[in-house]
């Protein structure tokens, strides 16, 4: 299952910030044109939240078969200053279920607005926050600190 869910991971990773730069995108130029919030514009932000949604069900599976976080967990006096093991054991997973909580509460939220005005500013400022969260704990193939490939082969 693990050699299944990590590629799978990998590759959602993709969909995820690309359906969530989308979302952005729209939502600033919806609120810098004083553009109405379309069905369209309503679709893209349920189809990111979604995704991003999927992308953390993966991942919290992945989080717990995991054999680095297994390790992580059992010997975590000296894990924690592993900088590989404490990024999986604890920040990735950290920052990343701060950042979902982020984008869905953002989305909860422009639900409940009321104007196309206010949709859009909440839209941009809550998923901008989540992107930037999201950015900061991916493990990237450039990243000195921790770094994996950009695509996993299953």
């Amino acid at each position: 299952m693990y050699q299944i869910l990590l590629p799978l991971h990998s590759l959602i990773r993709w969909l995820v910030l690309i359906s969530l730069l989308f979302a952005i995108y729209r939502a600033y130029y919806g609120r810098f044109k004083k553009l109405d919030f379309s069905t369209f514009d309503n679709t893209i932000m349920h189809i990111a939240v979604k995704i991003l949604q999927i992308q953390f069900c993966i991942g919290i599976t992945l989080y717990f078969i995991s054999p680095i976080v297994r390790y992580f967990l059992n010997n975590f006096k000296t894990a924690v200053h592993l900088r590989e093991m404490r990024f999986f054991g604890m920040e990735h997973i950290t920052m990343m279920t701060i950042a979902v909580f982020v984008i869905t509460i953002g989305a909860e939220k422009v639900s409940k607005a009321k104007t196309s005005e206010q949709k859009y500013r909440i839209m941009a400022l809550w998923f901008s926050i989540g992107l930037v969260l999201i950015l900061s704990s991916i493990p990237w193939s450039f990243s000195p600190l921790t770094s994996r490939p950009g695509f996993r082969a299953f």
